[in-house]
């Protein structure tokens, strides 16, 4: 499945951020650290100029990744439409059927972490939310079998979970 280049504003400044860091940052001072070990002679042994390299092409290879990527991705703003239906950038809250409450925003693919509560727009239970209100019930089919969950919240805003 393709991903999505949809992307929140916040996600779009932390890849930039990422992209800027690596470039004017941590590529000069890992050139600088290859040309001094350079220096010291032997390169064959040089476990320094050895792993400096090897760190410039994992530089480069993310650079390369995110100035592609960044031209790819369609930031997107909440509308005023929105309100009271799940859409990108949408924080729910989910109550399962044992009665658990969860909460996620719906991101995109290259801002996902689950840690922060960040489903990927393009996972199944994303997809099954989009388009959604509140008190609507939903049923997710995932590999570990089918889901049921009703819609107890929504908000454009982040919101304080209730645990």
């Amino acid at each position: 499945m393709k991903k999505s280049n949809l992307i929140t504003r916040e996600g779009y400044d932390i890849l930039e951020r990422e992209l800027r860091y690596l470039w004017k940052e941590e590529r000069p001072r890992v050139t600088a650290q290859v040309s001094d070990a350079a220096a010291l002679g032997d390169r064959s042994e040089n476990a320094e100029y050895i792993y400096g390299k090897k760190r410039l092409r994992e530089i480069d290879r993310r650079v390369r990744f995110l100035t592609k990527r960044l031209e790819q991705l369609q930031v997107v703003y909440p509308s005023a439409k929105q309100q009271g239906k799940v859409y990108f950038g949408a924080w729910v809250q989910l109550e399962d059927e044992a009665g658990q409450l969860k909460h996620y925003r719906l991101v995109g693919p290259d801002e996902f972490d689950l840690r922060l509560n960040k489903l990927s727009i393009d996972s199944p239970l994303a997809r099954s939310l989009l388009g959604k209100m509140t008190d609507d019930e939903i049923k997710v089919t995932t590999p570990t079998g089918e889901h049921w969950y009703i819609i107890t919240a929504i908000s454009y805003q982040p919101f304080n979970p209730i645990d």
